[in-house]
């Protein structure tokens, strides 16, 4: 299964390439589908390629929406260990 991912771009290295914060970590990225891209934007980015630009607010949302999969993920790994 194939998943796109909002990631928020924090350094932009030439009109192709970015640095994107992925979960806390920092991984260069192809954004040559995107115009006007400043530090900060958020986008949508499936297999290290950025798609299109997103609201911030709702990318916020999607990223706590997976820490809480996460966490229940995790709780139910605890969970079914004991």
């Amino acid at each position: 299964m194939c998943l796109a991912i909002p990631v928020r771009i924090e350094e932009i290295l030439d009109q192709e390439t970015a640095i994107a914060d992925i979960g806390g970590v920092r991984k260069e990225i192809n954004v040559a589908l995107i115009t006007d891209l400043a530090v900060g934007d958020y986008v949508i980015m499936h297999v290290g390629y950025a798609l299109n630009k997103i609201d911030p607010q709702e990318a916020e949302k999607t990223l706590a929406l997976f820490a809480e999969l996460d966490q229940l993920s995790q709780q139910q790994a605890i969970e079914a260990s004991q």
